[in-house]
C-alpha cells in the first residue's frame, strides 16, 4: 500500500495515477471519499476541521484495509497530520508514505492555475498551517519532474515496475 501524501495541489493525484500505471495497481484519490458537506465546505472556502474529517479518515482506512487485502494500491490523500496517518494506517500492518513537498509559492501557483477543483489557494495556507512533515517514509520535492518522482520512488521503495 502505498499513500501519496501532501498540501492539496502538490502533485499527489498526478503521481499517483503515474505510479498506478507503472506498478499496475489501482489508483485512489482520497477526495473522492469526501462528504458532500465537507466538499461544500471546501467549496465555500472554509477549511475543515478533525470533527469534519474523523468519518473520512475512518472510512479511508476500511478501504486501505480492504484494497492492502486485495494486493495493494496506490491513495493519494493530503494526511496532514500525524493524527490522520495513525488513523489511515490503523488497520494495515505497513503503508509506503510518500510526502510531496513544495514552497507556498509554488503550490499556490499551482491551484490558482486549476478550476476543476473544490479546493481553492484560499484554503491554501490553513493546509500548511495544519501540516505535520512525516519523519519517515520518503519525502520528494515537487519541483522535480513528474516521471522522475515516479521513477525515485519506484527505485527507494524497491518496487519492480
Amino acid at each position: 500500500m502505498i499513500i501519496i501524501m501532501g498540501i492539496s495541489g502538490c502533485g499527489k493525484t498526478t503521481i499517483g495515477k503515474l505510479l498506478s500505471k507503472k506498478l499496475n495497481l489501482p489508483f485512489y484519490d482520497a477526495d473522492e471519499f469526501h462528504s458532500e458537506i465537507n466538499i461544500e465546505k471546501m467549496k465555500n472556502n472554509k477549511a475543515l476541521n478533525d470533527t469534519d474529517r474523523l468519518p473520512w479518515l475512518k472510512s479511508l482506512s476500511n478501504y486501505i484495509k480492504e484494497w492492502q487485502s486485495e494486493g495493494g494500491a496506490i491513495l493519494a490523500c493530503s494526511a496532514l497530520s500525524e493524527k490522520h496517518r495513525e488513523i489511515l494506517s490503523s488497520k494495515v500492518d505497513k503503508i509506503n508514505w510518500v510526502y510531496l513537498y513544495g514552497s507556498f509559492e509554488i503550490i499556490t501557483d499551482r491551484l490558482e492555475k486549476r478550476n476543476s477543483h473544490f479546493m481553492k489557494a484560499a484554503l491554501l495556507k490553513s493546509q500548511f498551517e495544519a501540516l505535520e512533515i512525516p519523519q519517515y517514509g520518503l519525502h520528494i520535492s515537487v519541483e522535480k519532474p513528474a516521471k522522475e518522482i515516479v521513477s525515485i520512488i519506484t527505485s527507494k521503495l524497491n518496487l519492480n515496475a
